[in-house]
Formats: structure tokens, C-alpha cells, sequence
């Protein structure tokens, strides 16, 4: 298995060539990522520097910069005399999000609905494709990561690179609220219809269509997280 590749899965973008290594810093910021979103590292406790290094096999220096670009993400707080603290989970944050998603997002895929080419299609079907199996291996992290992948296909697709950048932002601190609604149970295929429903729209060139549906896909993410937090 390769620890670098495997690890940019989990970073806001990838290397630029496959097989290209992470640097340590990347590796270790990926590597706590992973385990704060998936709670393997729970909301509210205390994270520490040495056993995360030991753990990972890096050294401690690129651990600190892991936990400082953390910390800039809202993930984590370094307290003075306390030390490091995973950021607990809010309902008043993940409402905020979603807020703000739906001002952005279904604008987003009424511009895609216009604006997306035949190879973008393509990848979102594939991106489907994988997601179904996904869902039937009832693989959370694997359905997480597509779900995000899913969404900033899309936002590629409206051809907006500050929508896309204030969507991605948006995406990643999206990410434990995501995990957290893809364990409920059957919420993962209800993920999957909703998205097919959003892709079928985007198809059809159907501005409106599009709209609506990813409109109903965020309510949906609503209703299922807030009893969830």
C-alpha cells in the first residue's frame, strides 16, 4: 500500500504527478485529518504531539506543522498550558454551513447545468459508479471522500474558481459533519439517489432541475445531522 498516495485522499487537493511522494508535513496532516474526521480522534479530547509521532513513524516537526495547519482548518485548538484540543462538534456550526451552502450551491449547479462537457459528465458518472459500490460495501471514509469529490466536480463544472474555492472551503469543514450523517443507517443510498437525481439534471442541461435538486440534497443533509450532533 502506498502511504503517500493513499494519504492525499484525504487533503483538499492532490500531487500533481501519481506516485509523487507527500512531504512528511502533508503525510502527518492527512494522517490526523483522517482520524479527527472519521472521530477516531473524539470531538473535545486531547490530542498529543509525541504519541501522534510515534504512531505515524514522523518526526515531530512536521506533526507540529500538521497540527498548527489544523488548527488554521478549525479542527483543532492549541490551548496555552493545556495543550491541543480536537474542536467538539456544534449544531450552531454545522446549521452555519449549511446556510451558506444553500445560498452557494444550488447557483453552483445551475451554472454547471450550462456549462459542463461531455469528459465532465463522464468523471461524474464514474465518480457515481464508484460511489454505488461504496454504498453497497457500506464503506463510510471511501462514500465520505466520493460525496466530497462528487460535489467539487461540480463546482469545477460551473466554471467559477472563487465559487469553487469558497465551495471547497465550505466542503472541508463540511467533512466530520459528512462522516458522522454517512453512518446513519441507509442515509449513505438516500446520498446516492440524491446525487444521481443531481447528475440526471445536469444531463438533461436542466438549470432549474439542477437547482432543485441539489437544493434537496443539502435539506436532506440537514434533517439526517442535526439529531446526529
Amino acid at each position: 500500500m502506498n502511504t503517500s498516495s493513499s494519504a492525499a485522499a484525504w487533503l483538499p487537493s492532490t500531487p500533481s504527478e501519481a506516485g509523487e511522494r507527500l512531504p512528511l508535513r502533508d503525510e502527518a496532516y492527512a494522517a490526523i485529518k483522517q482520524r479527527i474526521i472519521t472521530c477516531e480522534f473524539k470531538p473535545g479530547g486531547y490530542l498529543n504531539e509525541a504519541k501522534i509521532s510515534l504512531a505515524l513513524g514522523i518526526g515531530r516537526t512536521p506533526v507540529h506543522q500538521a497540527i498548527e495547519r489544523l488548527e488554521q482548518d478549525g479542527l483543532v485548538e492549541i490551548m496555552p498550558r493545556k495543550g491541543i484540543i480536537v474542536t467538539a462538534l456544534s449544531v450552531d456550526t454545522v446549521a452555519q454551513i449549511i446556510d451558506v451552502r444553500l445560498i452557494n450551491e444550488p447557483y453552483c449547479a445551475a451554472l454547471a447545468a450550462e456549462r459542463i462537457d461531455a469528459n465532465e459528465l463522464t468523471a461524474l458518472h464514474n465518480i457515481l459508479e464508484r460511489a454505488d459500490v461504496a454504498t453497497s460495501a457500506h464503506d463510510t471514509n471511501q462514500m465520505m471522500l466520493l460525496d466530497r469529490e462528487f460535489h467539487m466536480a461540480i463546482a469545477s463544472a460551473a466554471r467559477n474558481p472563487i465559487l469553487a474555492s469558497i465551495l471547497q472551503n465550505l466542503h472541508e469543514r463540511s467533512l466530520r459533519f459528512w462522516f458522522l450523517s454517512l453512518t446513519a443507517q441507509g442515509h449513505q443510498r438516500a446520498v446516492q439517489d440524491e446525487h444521481l437525481a443531481i447528475a440526471d439534471a445536469l444531463q438533461r442541461r436542466d438549470r432549474e432541475g439542477a437547482a432543485q435538486a441539489m437544493h434537496v440534497h443539502i435539506e436532506s443533509f440537514r434533517k439526517n445531522i442535526i439529531h446526529r450532533v
